[in-house]
């Protein structure tokens, strides 16, 4: 969600089977016509496509739920799921299950033809009237998606269906982020009568119109899909029109780094998620490994502004000067993931201002400056600097396995040093899934520092994590609890115009305002990656607005 803390963290006293079905992204590099970001690997000799077999996947964690949300229930839910429109390198939306589409002049209503005869997997139809229904099902209070409602929740009017293969949206105000929002996986589209059911049943036996449906889900261990043979919708930039080749599909939750990637040099996995930094090197070369920078807001550590000591913006910077963000990056993940200075957007993104990777480049000099400046003039025995008797100390919470995995801890522990060599004292705290999304940490008086996320394939997701958090108003993206009108109008206007030139003026206003009051200091880009044994299999690919592996297209190689 994936997501703020960014992911994204649920209000107080909600409980976590209800936050499961709706947390949000936390969450492009990819050409969804193509992979790419292919690093070396073997060269591949030519093949044709086999119909037949298992696909066995190592993936990296299990979600609380198999449709939702979060941006790992989007990658699992993107082989249940079709949605209206996809998105290719560039940010060049194509057609899904809408062929075409049109806005008004005002931009305030949008009408999407259908392809007609398209079913759910139930036999029941996907017509402008399931349409309709996911779209009240996921802005309803009593089964809202979280993240639908963080993206469209401001902007929906009403929805309708002129007929059986005419969908119109009305909204209250231009979204010109809209089509790219309307691409992610979080707006899969879902059999109506399996909504019926009830969030709990949907949660784990989610219907849709994809290529695959579930077959089983054996908690802790896997999900097993199985082909649909009556798919017809494929999106556009797909490799192939009509159904998967394979029979099977076996999602496997393998979390250990060294667990997954044994699985693919055993061959018990023919692919696997989440190459580890210890064997990218060599993945890189006896693996096809597809790597995707993840648009959107990059892995940041979020400064909570409403308690000492980050309630200074004098602080706030000094900690930002008092990290080698770049060189720890670098260490703890080498080629797998790549340092963001930026801490508004990651560098994959429409819009991103490059200026803004080096505003705080490492400076332990200048830090020491601004503490100075702040009144943290003395130190303590164990040389954390001191103010009116305190300690300048701050709790770090973050998810542990999930927003950030064993690499993302490392590289914590080696900011922690840093900042210890200034005379800052950071706690890390690891949180459990449940403690994450169970609402016991999203208040302001429960941490003062988080790392987190939110993939999105526009700039328009600085609305969603900036937005004030007011009492009539709450947001509980904006993990900084950072209140600016300013910056909010911004983002809005940006978000509103058609103007590119304007847009992108506009966002970048909106990234200094963030730069400088350093409320968001950035690590580094949240990278997907697959290694695929291309001996074994071809044309796993993935998509373009957050990076979820697609194996629609797959096929497995004669041996």
């Amino acid at each position: 969600m994936k997501c703020s803390l960014l992911v994204r963290r649920a209000a107080p006293l909600v409980a976590l089977t209800v936050v499961a079905a709706t947390i949000a992204a936390c969450g492009g590099g990819a050409d969804g016509s193509a992979p790419a970001g292919a690093a070396g690997g073997p060269a591949l000799s030519p093949a044709k496509p086999v119909r037949g077999g298992t696909i066995e996947y190592g993936h990296q964690q299990e979600p609380p739920c198999i449709s939702g949300g979060w941006v790992e229930q989007a990658y699992i839910s993107r082989q249940v799921f079709d949605s209206l429109v996809s998105q290719v390198k560039g940010g060049k939306i194509v057609p899904w299950l809408a062929t075409s589409w049109k806005a008004s002049k005002d931009q305030l209503t949008w009408t999407f033809k259908l392809k007609p005869n398209v079913k759910f997997s139930d036999g029941t139809p996907l017509d402008a009237a399931a349409i309709k229904t996911n779209f009240e099902y996921w802005l309803n209070p009593k089964t809202l998606n979280s993240t639908v409602a963080d993206y469209v929740g401001e902007y929906y009017e009403s929805s309708a269906a002129l007929d059986a293969t005419t969908f119109q949206l009305k909204l209250k105000k231009p979204y010109s982020p809209l089509l790219s929002a309307l691409s992610q996986g979080y707006f899969g589209i879902h059999s109506p009568a399996g909504l019926k059911r009830g969030v709990d049943k949907e949660c784990v036996d989610p219907i849709g119109s994809g290529a695959f449906v579930i077959q089983k889900w054996s908690r802790g261990q896997n999900v097993t899909f199985v082909r649909n043979p009556n798919y017809n919708s494929p999106p556009a930039n797909a490799k192939h029109q009509g159904p998967a080749y394979v029979d099977k599909l076996v999602w496997k939750f393998l979390k250990e780094p060294a667990v997954r990637y044994g699985s693919l040099t055993s061959g018990q996995s023919q692919v696997i998620y989440d190459v580890p930094s210890v064997d990218w090197d060599e993945a890189s070369k006896k693996y096809q490994v597809l790597r995707y920078l993840t648009p959107g807001r990059p892995q940041t550590l979020s400064l909570n502004v409403t308690r000492a000591p980050f309630d200074d913006v004098k602080v706030r910077q000094a900690l930002a000067y008092a990290l080698d963000r770049k060189n720890a990056v670098k260490s703890a993940f080498g080629g797998a993931a790549e340092y963001n200075g930026n801490g508004s957007l990651s560098q994959s993104t429409p819009d991103y201002d490059p200026a803004l990777a080096d505003a705080y480049t490492y400076n332990p000099d200048k830090a020491g400056q601004l503490l100075d400046a702040a009144g943290w003039t003395k130190k303590n025995g164990d040389g954390i600097r001191t103010k009116d008797g305190k300690p300048l100390k701050a709790l770090v919470i973050y998810g542990a396995g999930s927003i950030i995995n064993a690499d993302g801890a490392t590289l914590l522990q080696t900011l922690q040093e840093q900042a210890k060599q200034v005379g800052f004292d950071l706690e890390l705290k690891p949180l459990t899934l449940t403690q994450l999304f169970g609402g016991q940490y999203s208040t302001p008086d429960t941490y003062q520092a988080t790392p987190g996320y939110w993939t999105s394939p526009t700039a328009g997701v600085l609305y969603i994590v900036w937005r004030q958090n007011l009492k009539d108003r709450p947001n509980y993206n904006n993990s900084a609890f950072y209140n600016n009108p300013e910056l909010e109008k911004t983002i809005e206007a940006a978000n509103s115009t058609l103007d590119p030139a304007e847009q992108k003026a506009l966002y970048f206003k909106a990234q200094k305002i963030i730069s400088d009051e350093a409320v968001a200091i950035g690590l580094y880009t949240r990278t997907s990656s697959l290694a695929i044994d291309t001996s074994k299999l071809r044309d796993v690919w993935l998509e373009d607005s957050q990076g979820e592996p697609v194996f629609s297209d797959a096929y497995l190689v004669k041996q």
